[in-house]
């Protein structure tokens, strides 16, 4: 099931190195985005007071979702793995794995959307929190006139997602490729 490594050319084991690589840089990135982003000031007490009613609502509205998400993964999940046996495994997983490929590849499609599953749940949840912490200091910047603040805290709280969005994808389909390909 997982490719060894010197089964890999040189120039492969290489690349998925940078790949992974890669990836945790724009972990690391996503984090520094974020911890950037709540350094800010936040604003006047009356400012606050309307953000906390507005960041309860949308944690309640994350919750729910979050809620509603698993729900309809775990059926989701149990089609997937039960689905090789309406596409059965290839000629080649078949010659690969033998008479375990069904379950073999069973378990890594199941495994592979879980994997993705989770890092959009993830990226989702995480995204929308940051974006609700950047909006009252891109506000509080702003109120301020400083124009040039609140852009700076508007483009680090959006592209914290796009960085945990390329981090986790690059992580999640590496991940993925060296263990069932």
């Amino acid at each position: 099931m997982f490719i060894p490594m010197n089964e890999l050319s040189n120039i492969e084991q290489l690349m998925l190195k940078g790949v992974i690589g890669v990836a945790l840089i724009s972990l690391v990135y996503a984090f520094w985005l974020w911890r950037a982003t709540i350094a800010w000031d936040k604003g006047s007490e009356k400012m606050q007071a309307v953000w906390r009613a507005i960041k309860r609502g949308a944690e309640g509205y994350l919750k729910r979702q979050l809620k509603t998400i698993l729900l309809v993964l775990i059926p989701l999940s149990v089609i997937l793995f039960l689905s090789v046996y309406v596409v059965p495994p290839s000629k080649e997983a078949v010659e690969r794995f033998g008479q375990n490929a069904v379950i073999i590849v069973a378990i890594g499609r199941t495994v592979a959307f879980i994997i993705g599953a989770s890092f959009s749940i993830l990226v989702g949840q995480l995204g929308m929190r940051v974006a609700i912490e950047s909006n009252i200091r891109v506000t509080a910047q702003a109120v301020k006139e400083n124009y040039n603040n609140a852009l700076t805290v508007a483009y680090r709280g959006g592209t914290f997602t796009g960085m945990l969005t390329d981090g986790l994808g690059l992580l999640g389909g590496t991940a993925i490729f060296m263990i069932f390909v």
